[in-house]
């Protein structure tokens, strides 16, 4: 599904992506884990199209489409959505404003019919409900005045109405007490499906306790080091990044 090949980035002229190679099939979750200053955040950015990040080299596709020549709208379309590590606050626009409009723009562009009032509701009720949120919360301004918790439990939401295709999360664990990280990784959990991809952002082992990945990555110095199964992270959370940031 997402094949990105020797990719290279920079941001304010100085080089972040440095010859990344990650292949993310169907069906599967991916977590990335490594140091501050690796790079992580930098592939999230790219690959959903923020500003200032400018791709120098190499390739990133999804379904053999290539990414990199779609503007961030249009990727959003195509089912490419990224869980913010800190997520913005929206003073002045409700929250099931913010989802309506966002699902219906993606439906529109996809040529699907948009979702009624009813329908909408329904679904958002449904969802709002399996994540633990009140929803007289999705009526107050997006994100205003929310704790952590409840802003990661947004971004989950807007996945569940929004059912991209590949899901990017970026640190979705910071800032999280144990009981919402497991309200939040239950709800990534039930997002989990044979045609979807997830790549998951993370330095702490924690959080792949609930999301169970089925490769780990280790990223430094703009590259993916090193792959393995679940059982890397376990080493990362003993050992460190120490060899690999060394290595790299």
């Amino acid at each position: 599904m997402l094949r990105i090949q020797n990719l290279h980035a920079d941001v304010g002229g100085k080089e972040i992506l440095k010859g990344l190679d990650l292949v993310v099939p169907a069906g599967e979750v991916h977590a990335v884990m490594g140091p501050n200053g690796a790079g992580k955040s930098t592939l999230s950015y790219v690959l959903t199209g923020r500003g200032g990040y400018e791709v120098t080299a190499g390739s990133a596709t999804l379904d053999g489409e290539d990414l990199l020549a779609l503007a961030p709208d249009q990727r959003a379309a195509r089912g490419v959505f990224l869980s913010f590590q800190y997520p913005l606050e929206i003073p002045g626009v409700p929250a099931l404003t913010f989802i309506r409009t966002a699902l219906n723009a993606q439906r529109r562009a996809r040529g699907e019919p948009e979702a009624t009032a009813p329908e909408f509701l329904k679904l958002a009720r449904e969802n709002a409900a399996a994540l633990k949120i009140d929803f007289d919360m999705l009526k107050r301004a997006l994100n205003v005045g929310f704790s952590g918790g409840e802003k990661k439990r947004m971004e989950i939401l807007q996945m569940a109405m929004l059912k991209p295709r590949l899901l990017i999360l970026d640190e979705t664990d910071s800032g999280l007490d144990i009981d919402a990280l497991k309200i939040v990784s239950e709800g990534v959990n039930a997002l989990r499906s044979p045609d979807r991809a997830m790549l998951v952002i993370t330095h702490y082992q924690r959080l792949l306790d609930h999301i169970r990945p089925d490769r780990v990555h280790v990223m430094a110095d703009g590259r993916i080091a090193a792959s393995g199964g679940p059982e890397l992270a376990l080493e990362l959370e003993r050992e460190g990044y120490d060899k690999y940031a060394r290595a790299a």
